[in-house]
């Protein structure tokens, strides 16, 4: 505790969290609600957290209100504050409340962690804030998240995750939009006077609004310069507002987008929030660190390889469901290197179609006169496991669920459909009762091992409590059935979050198996997303959502850099193709662990047809790199490509994964073979003026692997 006076405040309330080579500062002015003043470096044990917090108050200018109010976690329009508030309530009336929250009480939350508690000056039993920060030592990711409890009667339209200033100098909002098989479009604005808004308002996250954003100065690159990134684990409707105030003041606020007015105690969801001064790879780095470890209790109780490589039967099949062709199926994709058969949309009962069968979750007698049982046993002996695709939210109206509880359905009798189907609401205990009971009886009478989870809709209304329905269901099912795997598909990327992701630990990126699309969107997810938890498939020659055709050893490599799988019919390949497929994906094998992890580097390729990124081991012993062509380069040469993360003292053994597939016409002379018995660079050479690739056709990819052969000897 601390007490700085100045004219018109004080400095009442101190607290500082050093972890992970991070310091997070708050001061509380006045008793009033606290403020984040430092979130970055770690500061000097000795530094005057009292002088910093009177520094970050800037000077009040004629116009404005006195006495000066700061930027809070939960800035509020009581104090003067003119920018968007961090919290909303109506009286019983129906009238805003201008809550004005003392703190009462600063307390260590276990050993990393702050809790402040607040009570409103003139309602003190009947309002109460409690603002939660926790800095992650291991990630150096900041969580902060607040409740309110609220009196009787009254009601909260808007409660923000706390709220964040904008470091000094960093200029641009970097943020993903996106589309049904379009997902992860990166876009840049500057800050202006006004808000930079985004909401999704699907109900789910949503393609088009992921919830993160990364603030970065003009000169931040992915190796280098200052950012700091906030992303909000929710995986329903939200608001992301990135604000700045005609006095130059600037915040960032996080909520869930609720239309309707809660009650009770409300709590915001969890804000992760990283700062990097190593550019835009130390903030990615941080989050594949977290996913890692909210994903590690997941692959803990699975005592087998968690990655295996999928088979989708979807874009070979669709609706149509025969035993024996499936059987052939399975056994082809087998011989191809699969481990995994999953049996998508078209088992269940009446559905030959997307007009009907929704919410009928039992097996379709005249697809499967025996069950599954016989499809499974055939997967087994093939050495394969079995999965199988769930869409359980859903209902279509005609479905014997739909005649016989049509009050399940969510929203009036009225609404628009979405390819053909309705949303079931999932507020309500009795739907995820007969949901459960549906599903749990397909899991645990079967040797199933992975479910597809889909969700492909927008809703048409529903409140956050839809999400939380989700939510509760999902996690009764990951308790009942703890060895099967729980994919999120949403359409595609329509519910990426680190909300879901506590549950389930693969994510279906995108409805698009057309790998240029792919090769763009992964790249991008890595800003957030580790890559062995995005699902990426080998698509069809003939791409069914693009028209492209694409050749086999690009498709096959764009979905080597993740968790890979295939999804076409194998019967279209040639004996090339296959043979193509069988060599990268045992290649794949051989390397899934080393590359899920290691510590994934985006590279800066100074050339915007090509996307660039290398694994590298905690040792900086070893890499692999994907350099992956999507289009035609404005120079005749391929630019040398700069690396990141080696020693720069070391010397590595450069060798080329795919000589099969580099082109002969652009490359007809070779020079520069990294293949070459003289190729053997340092890390500083690499880092600093990079490996010149061979030349590449638009739709290729080229694959490098480099391994120290000299080692800095060190006195005992």
């Amino acid at each position: 505790m601390a007490c700085v006076h100045t004219p018109d405040f004080a400095v009442t309330d101190l607290y500082r969290l050093d972890e992970g080579g991070r310091t997070a500062a708050f001061a509380s002015f006045n008793r009033g609600v606290p403020s984040l003043i430092h979130f970055g470096r770690t500061l000097p044990d000795d530094d005057d957290l009292a002088a910093l917090a009177v520094a970050t108050i800037p000077n009040v200018g004629a116009g404005q209100i006195d006495p000066f109010q700061p930027l809070t976690l939960c800035p509020l329009a009581i104090t003067g504050w003119q920018g968007h508030p961090g919290m909303v309530l109506q009286d019983k009336d129906g009238r805003d409340y201008l809550a004005n929250p003392v703190l009462m009480r600063t307390e260590a939350d276990g050993a990393h962690g702050v809790q402040f508690t607040l009570l409103d000056r003139a309602n003190s039993e009947g309002i109460q804030l409690v603002i939660s920060a926790t800095l992650d030592p291991q990630t150096g990711i900041l969580k902060l998240s607040q409740r309110v409890t609220i009196r009787d009667g009254w009601s909260c339209s808007w409660l923000a995750a706390p709220a964040l200033p904008a470091p000094t100098g960093m200029s641009r909002i970097i943020d993903h939009s996106g589309r049904w098989c379009g997902e992860f479009r990166r876009q840049a604005t500057g800050w202006r006077t006004g808000a930079h808004l985004r909401e999704s308002r699907e109900g789910r996250t949503g393609h088009a609004h992921f919830p993160g954003v990364t603030l970065a100065t003009a000169s931040t690159g992915e190796h280098t310069g200052a950012c700091l990134a906030a992303t909000l684990a929710w995986s329903g409707g939200h608001r992301m507002l990135a604000e700045e105030l005609p006095d130059g003041r600037r915040q960032v606020q996080f909520g869930i987008l609720d239309d309707g007015l809660a009650r009770g105690e409300i709590a915001s969801p969890e804000l992760l929030i990283s700062w990097s001064d190593e550019g835009l790879n130390g903030v990615s780095r941080s989050y594949h660190r977290h996913l890692r470890a909210i994903q590690a209790p997941i692959d803990a109780r699975r005592q087998r390889e968690p990655r295996p490589v999928h088979y989708n039967c979807w874009e070979a099949v669709y609706f149509r469901h025969d035993l024996e062709e499936l059987k052939t199926i399975a056994s082809l994709a087998a011989g191809l290197g699969a481990e995994r058969f999953v049996l998508d949309d078209g088992w269940f009962r009446g559905r030959n179609g997307d007009t009907s069968s929704l919410g009928d979750w039992e097996i379709d007698r005249k697809k499967f006169p025996e069950g599954l049982t016989p499809l499974i046993d055939h997967v087994h002996s093939q050495g394969l496991r079995f999965g199988l695709w769930f869409e359980p939210e859903m209902v279509n109206r005609d479905s014997e669920l739909f005649r016989a509880y049509p009050d399940y359905m969510l929203g009036p009798d009225d609404q628009p459909s979405g390819r053909q189907q309705h949303v079931l609401d999932m507020a309500n205990p009795e739907v995820r009762a007969h949901l459960f009971g549906q599903i749990d009886a397909i899991l645990s009478s079967h040797d199933i091992d992975y479910v597809k989870w889909d969700h492909n809709r927008p809703l048409t209304g529903g409140s956050p409590d839809q999400a939380r329905g989700f939510m509760r269901l999902l996690g009764d099912l990951v308790q009942a059935h703890p060895d099967v795997d729980f994919e999120s598909c949403s359409s595609g990327g329509g519910r990426i979050d680190f909300g879901v992701l506590k549950l389930a630990n693969r994510v279906w990126l995108s409805d698009s198996n057309d790998a240029l699309e792919r090769l763009r969107m992964q790249h991008e997810a890595s800003r957030w997303i580790a890559p062995e938890v995005q699902g990426s498939h080998v698509g069809p020659r003939h791409c069914h959502t693009s028209g492209r055709v694409l050749s086999i050893p690009f498709r096959a490599w764009v979905a080597a850099q993740r968790h890979m799988g295939f999804e076409m019919d194998p019967r279209e390949l040639t004996p090339a193709e296959s043979e193509t497929l069988r060599r990268v994906t045992s290649w794949w094998k051989a390397n899934r662990a080393f590359l899920f992890s290691g510590t994934l580097h985006r590279l800066e390729s100074d050339d915007p047809e090509v996307f660039a990124e290398m694994t590298v081991d905690a040792e900086a012993d070893r890499f692999i790199l994907f350099a992956g062509q999507a289009g035609a380069s404005a120079q005749i040469f391929r630019r040398p490509l700069r690396m990141a993360g080696l020693d720069p003292a070391a010397r590595y053994e450069i060798s080329l994964v795919n000589p099969e597939d580099i082109s002969p016409l652009a490359n007809r002379r070779m020079i520069s073979s990294p293949d070459a018995p003289q190729q053997h660079l340092s890390g500083a050479f690499l880092m600093e003026h990079g490996i010149r690739l061979p030349n590449a056709i638009p739709a290729s990819m080229t694959v490098m692997e480099g391994r120290r052969t000299t080692r800095e000897k060190t006195d005992d």
